[in-house]
C-alpha cells in the first residue's frame, strides 16, 4: 500500500515523534516531486514524510524517524512526521474564461470549493480516496510512533500548537499557511480515523 520513494536524504533523525502535520503540495504530484529532486540542485530540505496523490497512493520519501528541515523551527522538524497531501491549494478564476488557475499559472479546470479564507476564495477539493487513504495513515502512525490519538479538527491558528501530541495542520501554526485548506473535510477525516483505531 506504501511505495517507497528513494534519492531523498534526512537531515536528522528522531525516534520518538509527538506529531503529524498535514499539509499539501500546492502543485501536481509530479511536478512537486520534481521540484524536490531538482531544487538547489538536488539539495532542498523541506522534504515530506509521505505524500498522499489525489487518487490514494501513499508515497513515502523519508522514513518515520526521519526529518527534514520542512518548517525554521528545529523542535517542530524533529517532533513530527509530515505528511503532504497532493492539492494546487488555492485557485484564482481566469477572468473571461471558465478555468482557474493556480499560484504558478498551471491551469485547472476541475470543481472548486468556494470559502472565503485567508484572502482567498477558490480551493481545489481534496478527493474522497485521498481523505480515507490519509486517515489510514494517519493511524498507522500513531499507533507504530506511539503518538496521542487526538487531532485537531480545524484549520485555524492555535498559540502554542507545537506543544500539542496528535495530528494537525500547517495552517494552525501561523495565518500565513494555507494548508490543509478549507476544502479538507475534517469531519470525514475525524470519523475514519475513529474506525481505523477500532478495526
Amino acid at each position: 500500500m506504501i511505495d517507497m520513494i528513494d534519492g531523498f536524504k534526512p537531515c536528522g533523525k528522531q525516534k520518538k515523534k509527538n506529531q503529524i502535520i498535514l499539509t499539501h503540495s500546492s502543485r501536481g504530484v509530479g511536478d512537486y516531486l520534481q521540484s524536490l529532486k531538482l531544487r538547489f540542485n538536488g539539495k532542498f530540505k523541506r522534504i515530506p514524510n509521505y505524500i498522499v496523490t489525489r487518487d490514494g497512493q501513499i508515497l513515502q520519501l523519508l522514513g518515520n524517524n526521519e526529518h527534514s528541515n520542512y518548517f525554521t523551527s528545529p523542535n517542530i522538524n524533529r517532533n513530527s512526521i509530515i505528511v503532504c497531501l497532493e492539492n494546487l491549494g488555492w485557485l484564482k478564476k481566469e477572468p473571461l474564461s471558465n478555468h482557474y488557475v493556480n499560484w504558478i499559472g498551471d491551469i485547472y479546470k476541475g470543481n472548486v470549493f468556494e470559502k472565503k479564507w485567508r484572502d482567498y476564495y477558490f480551493w481545489q477539493p481534496y478527493t474522497s480516496i485521498q481523505v480515507e487513504n490519509t486517515s489510514i495513515l494517519c493511524s498507522k502512525l500513531l499507533k507504530e510512533m506511539k503518538i496521542k490519538n487526538q487531532v485537531i479538527g480545524h484549520n485555524t491558528k492555535i498559540n502554542g500548537i507545537e506543544r500539542y501530541d496528535g495530528i494537525v495542520s500547517k495552517s494552525n501554526f501561523d495565518t500565513d499557511y494555507t494548508d490543509v485548506s478549507p476544502a479538507f473535510n475534517f469531519e470525514e477525516f475525524l470519523k475514519k480515523i475513529e474506525h481505523e483505531q477500532f478495526t
